[in-house]
């Protein structure tokens, strides 16, 4: 039987090359010094590929936040309580966090998404999109943190979301993540999908100690000894070291680049799910735009896998999405530079043939 899944990896098709080449051309008419807006110029050649215009509008801009717990933090590897996920989540919808800030700042709509946090949030409805896998998932470091369907269904619901979004009229979308413990797991995908040393990948997170940061590297590597991922096999690393929101934020690179949609995405987090989703439907990653490098250890690990190169290091580690927003702004910029600033024969301005 054909799954939902199977459908959106085999629908996800490769960037359309004539309006790229037309997007170039007319960069190149453009009243400036040839490749004089850098990575800006090269930005909106990329959107105008994804979303098949050479000269793409960004109007509607939607940040998708996806929130779970995990199950790792009894081993103690985070300074936070597991509470303060729910706590995050309601200010997330009163619109008190830093993303909530920056996504008036860009003019984009957030989206926040229950996948799995380990406490009755009813009360937030109807502003909270509900899309739970579980209470949480399990504990990685004595098994797998979800079975198998479970990590299916947590990245159809991310296709599901960003299919409701895409129907609102989204441009662009800026992922991010609110979840206490997710960096471990974080942390376990990587090095499951990359090959890179644990010790190597793991970071700080919410800003533990060196005896912490020691223990965490040991939890993961007990994580990766007991379930044994397989780094062929994305769907069973997710459920092996993931956590429902990162399946959830696959989810929606994979469902964005069904609709052509540009996917801004943030750091660490979503760095492991953009791994899970590019070893899924490889092309995926023509259709991701890296926002920004973390402090985080581990994320520039994954861009370079990847072959990802951010937009901007501002040594950011916060996290909700604060990064992919300040992507969509850049990005905004440059579909705007393309679309909007005059040619040489427009402006009446000498050119230089090169």
């Amino acid at each position: 039987m054909t799954t939902p899944l199977a459908q959106i990896l085999r629908g996800i098709g490769p960037l359309d090359v004539e309006a790229m080449e037309a997007a170039r051309a007319r960069q190149s008419q453009l009243v400036k010094p040839h490749g004089s807006l850098g990575k800006l110029e090269d930005l909106a050649i990329k959107i105008a590929g994804i979303r098949g215009e050479a000269a793409p509008v960004i109007r509607d801009k939607v940040m998708i936040i996806m929130a779970a717990d995990h199950g790792v933090v009894a081993e103690g590897v985070t300074v936070y309580p597991q509470e303060v996920t729910a706590q995050m989540v309601r200010n997330f919808l009163q619109g008190g966090a830093g993303i909530n800030v920056l996504a008036r700042h860009i003019g984009a709509r957030v989206v926040v998404v229950d996948m799995g946090v380990a406490a009755d949030l009813e009360g937030a409805r109807p502003h909270l999109v509900r899309k739970r896998v579980g209470p949480g998932t399990r504990n990685l470091a004595e098994g797998p943190a979800m079975s198998r369907q479970e990590a299916v269904r947590a990245i159809e619901a991310g296709i599901e979301v960003v299919k409701a979004e895409s129907e609102r009229g989204g441009d662009i979308v800026g992922t991010g993540d609110m979840g206490i413990g997710n960096t471990t797991s974080s942390s376990a995908i990587c090095a499951a999908l990359t090959g890179a040393a644990v010790e190597d990948v793991t970071g700080r997170g919410t800003g533990i100690d060196d005896h912490r940061l020691a223990h965490k590297v040991k939890v993961i590597e007990q994580a990766l000894l007991v379930n044994q991922p397989d780094r062929r096999d994305p769907v069973g690393v997710l459920a092996a070291v993931g956590g429902f929101e990162i399946g959830g934020l696959a989810g929606v690179m994979l469902g964005a680049a069904l609709q052509r949609v540009p996917i801004v995405i943030d750091g660490f987090i979503s760095g492991a799910a953009a791994l899970i989703a590019a070893e899924l439907r490889p092309g995926l990653k023509d259709y991701l735009i890296a926002s920004h490098v973390s402090a985080e250890d581990g994320h520039r690990v994954m861009l370079r896998h990847l072959g990802l190169e951010p937009l901007l290091n501002l040594s950011m580690r916060l996290g909700e999405g604060t990064g992919a927003a300040l992507g969509i702004f850049l990005a905004e910029a440059a579909t705007r530079l393309l679309a909007e600033m005059s040619t040489f024969a427009e402006a009446g301005v000498c050119g230089v043939d090169l």
